[in-house]
């Protein structure tokens, strides 16, 4: 029986996963200091060891398996790395590869890319700004996965490449999402760093830039963490044209996290369940001038607000959350574009030195050899004598040695000499060049030791790289206070209806169009119009209950019915209990004007409708009257009028609302109005249309009072 090895996960975890997190992290998903992930920098190498920052374009094919030399994961993964830094994709603000052919668009989810063996490629100019330096030690060098040649851990870029083209990568447990930066804004903010740490980044450095345009919705307070913590979320919107002619929008620049299919979906999805009704037709009109989403609409189309109809409900507002977490030395960090600007200061600071030393080291090469040479030139003959007299090959760099006092470098270099060139002109020409040496070296150990010297040479770099390919912004900062903002309701369409409230507590709504020409209802047999009141589909209706509760609805929310219909049944729409029932609605668009409650006791409470209103979506409010009187009546008021209250008694009073203190608890028992006497109780209130009355001035007192008895000529 074989025997089982017994394993602990946790160790098999830490003893497998453990290292291939950490792979994925330093070796594959992050950026480092000089903006580019692993596998851009080998493409870019590769491309530069075959000649193609100078040369020609060749095919795609030819670059992706040179590449594969330093990159082992695959061709097609490599030609799809290879197509987002292509100028004909559009993904970067700085493409680093000049292509030819069809290499597909970033803003477009369908419009594939070709075959490797169809496009072709080389180095874009930028890229000198890469490999100006590379010859010159100024970054270290490792082995390759089958150590068959070198490849560069970065590359010296002479401008911080790490803010200037966007950059995702999902590592595992963290990720990095960077955004762009105008190139010259960029240069321009570094320099001002160089010069002094301390200063507002904002004020040089205006906001995000992305290859695709669009608005940039501008926050202060967002940017501000952006640039100090590496972290926050802006949002971006499309840029669009109207053409009055043809009545159409053109829309030309989205988002740079989106694409044009999605867009195109989205605002046919909205056309289609109705919440967006002036569009007749969208369609992509993308064409090789670039992009174009044509949007056809009504004549009477209030353009501004459809769009931003479409801004709130599609892809063509959309966020990006900003995530700045890049290698520094080997470890993941989330720092903010100040800190980045710092390391990459630092880290190009270093560069310049190795630079620098590399060529002081050629240049005091250089010298030594010369002032070994002119050793021999005033006595040349000894030189020629000492060398053919001679005898063994191996014995001419020692003599040489001995007879003019150089060391094996310099003897060396003097026997390499060619016969022809053993004459004073030829070795005089050669050693005048010792004092310029020795200037320059001189200049050179006075720059190594002087970081304000270094400074000044990368800031020099910078405006140079500034001057050759900086460009205009291509996304507009709008600030948010300048952006409208739209709701839901924006959405629903409004019109004029009727709300029809029946005794056996169905509820109609019925549009006015609907109802012209047709008044009669169907109703439930024994059923009766209770109330019957006038609104649109944007207002709130506020339906009271006798168990002294209110429930809140949008119209909208209630189906359209037609006259023949019974409309919604009250019970169900609601979840009203066994015995309760709607006694009154009002539907409203601001909360403006009262509640009136009248009770048998006489008393009236007036709450303001606005104490109805809550600030969260309620569909139920409790105590929405007092419960401690029986329930009279009540009505809503746009102002103060006239009322008519009655008792059991025929005790008659006019009296003007205005009257009535208002109360702001919704559970108040109101004020005195009919004074009840003598076991008499409030029966009725009245609008003065409602009655007939031959003199109103006969019933009218202030409040409260016990009223006027009704008269016979009244009766």
């Amino acid at each position: 029986m074989t025997n089982v090895k017994k394993m602990n996960v946790i160790d098999t975890i830490e003893s497998n996963y453990m290292p291939y997190s950490m792979s994925v992290i330093v070796s594959r998903a992050l950026p480092e200091i000089d903006g580019l992930k692993p596998s851009h920098r080998k493409l870019l190498y590769t491309m530069y060891k075959m000649g193609l920052l100078k040369g020609q374009k060749t095919k795609s094919a030819n670059i992706v398996g040179q590449t594969m030399r330093l990159n082992p994961h695959g061709d097609m993964a490599i030609y799809q790395t290879m197509v987002r830094l292509a100028r004909g994709n559009e993904s970067l603000l700085h493409p680093y590869v000049e292509s030819k052919g069809n290499f597909g668009k970033c803003y477009s989810r369908d419009m594939a890319f070709a075959a490797p063996r169809y496009t072709e490629a080389k180095l874009d100019k930028i890229c000198e700004e890469f490999f100006s330096e590379i010859g010159k030690n100024t970054v270290n060098f490792i082995p390759n996965y089958d150590n068959t040649m070198d490849e560069p851990t970065l590359l010296p870029t002479t401008f911080p490449n790490i803010l200037v083209n966007p950059n995702l990568g999902i590592a595992v447990g963290m990720a990095s999402n960077i955004c762009s930066f105008n190139l010259k804004e960029i240069c321009d903010a570094t320099i001002g760093l160089i010069e002094d740490e301390n200063i507002n980044l904002m004020d040089s450095l205006k906001a995000p830039d992305f290859s695709t345009g669009g608005e940039i919705i501008y926050n202060e307070k967002v940017m501000e963490k952006i640039y100090e913590e590496g972290k926050g979320t802006f949002y971006l919107r499309g840029r669009y044209t109207y053409d009055c002619d043809n009545r159409c929008i053109d829309i030309l620049e989205i988002p740079y996290t989106t694409n044009a299919e999605t867009i195109i979906d989205q605002i046919t999805d909205l056309v289609k369940s109705g919440k967006i009704k002036d569009i007749t037709d969208v369609r992509d009109e993308t064409d090789k001038n670039g992009l174009k989403i044509t949007i056809d609409i009504k004549k009477s189309t209030d353009v501004e607000q459809l769009m931003r109809k479409i801004f709130k409900y599609t892809k063509l507002q959309d966020s990006f959350s900003c995530n700045f977490n890049i290698l520094v030395g080997g470890y993941p960090k989330v720092l903010g574009v100040r800190s980045i600007l710092l390391e990459w200061i630092a880290f190009r600071m270093g560069c310049v030195k190795k630079g620098l030393q590399f060529d002081y080291g050629r240049k005091l090469e250089k010298l030594h050899l010369l002032k070994g040479l002119e050793k021999i030139l005033l006595d040349l003959d000894r030189a020629v004598q000492i060398v053919r007299d001679t005898k063994k090959d191996k014995e001419v760099i020692p003599n040489l040695m001995k007879g003019f006092e150089v060391d094996a470098v310099q003897a060396e270099f003097i026997a390499e000499i060619k016969l022809r060139n053993f004459n004073q002109e030829y070795i005089f020409g050669k050693i005048k060049d010792i004092k310029d040496l020795e200037k320059e070296l001189e200049a050179l150990d006075k720059t190594l030791k002087s970081d304000k010297k270094i400074k000044r040479m990368i800031v020099k770099q910078l405006l140079d790289v500034s001057k050759k390919y900086g460009k205009p912004r291509k996304t507009k900062i709008t600030k948010e206070t300048h952006i409208e903002e739209i709701c839901y309701e924006d959405l629903i369409e409004n019109y004029d209806l009727k709300l029809f409230l029946t005794k056996e507590g169905y509820l109609k709504k019925i549009s006015m169009i609907s109802l012209r020409g047709n008044n009669e209802q169907k109703l439930k047999d024994g059923d009766g119009i209770l109330q019957e009141i006038e609104a649109n589909n944007k207002s709130e209706i506020l339906l009271f209950s006798n168990q002294h509760k209110v429930y809140k609805k949008k119209v909208y929310e209630i189906e359209d019915c037609k006259s023949s219909s019974l409309g919604d049944y009250l019970k169900n729409l609601l979840g009203l209990s066994e015995d309760e029932k709607i006694i009154y609605m009002v539907a409203t668009a601001d909360y403006s004007g009262y509640m009136l409650f009248f009770f048998q006791n006489g008393k009236c409470a007036k709450n303001p409708l606005s104490s109805y209103k809550t600030k969260t979506n309620r569909t139920q409010l409790l105590n929405a009257y007092a419960d401690s009187e029986e329930l009279v009546t009540l009505m809503e008021i746009k102002e103060d009028l006239e009322l008519v209250a009655i008792s059991s008694k025929n005790k008659v009073l006019i009296f003007n609302t205005d009257q009535i203190e208002v109360k702001t608890t919704r559970k108040s028992q109101g004020v005195g109005v009919l004074i009840c006497q003598r076991g008499s109780t409030l029966t009725e209130i009245k609008t003065l249309t409602e009655v007939q009355y031959k003199k109103l001035d006969d019933y009218r007192d202030h409040i409260p009072a016990v009223g006027t008895s009704l008269k016979k000529k009244d009766k």
